[in-house]
């Protein structure tokens, strides 16, 4: 299974790869929107979910996440944010407040895709 991990945070970003990777994923990743819009644009490349942060420098997550359901729209989103208790999460999507711990995570990915 692939997932795609869209964070500016080198370490924030380093951290969820391994933790995803342990658990059996091949991780793509992408430091901002632009670089996970090409991704999810290229039809060869499939994506069973995307996590991305809610605060990118270049784009909303909420933004990211509208485009990549236009063009993806089973795909499954899980938000990542410091501020979750602020962030609106569109029907179907899901949420996970930083900071997290690797068994949030792990707990997080595998409730919302099983295991791989």
């Amino acid at each position: 299974m692939h997932l795609l991990v869209v964070e500016d945070d080198d370490i924030v970003r380093m951290l969820m790869v391994e933790v995803l990777d342990e658990l059996g994923y091949t991780v793509i990743e992408a430091e901002h929107a632009s670089a996970a819009l090409r991704i999810l644009e290229d039809p060869s490349q499939t994506l069973e979910l995307m996590m991305t942060d809610v605060g990118l420098p270049d784009m909303r997550g909420e933004a990211l996440a509208a485009k990549a359901r236009e063009l993806r729209p089973l795909l499954p989103v899980l938000f990542a944010s410091g501020y979750a208790e602020s962030v609106n999460v569109p029907e179907g999507m899901h949420l996970i407040g930083k900071p997290f711990s690797i068994d949030q995570l792990r707990e997080k990915v595998l409730a919302i895709l099983g295991n791989p």
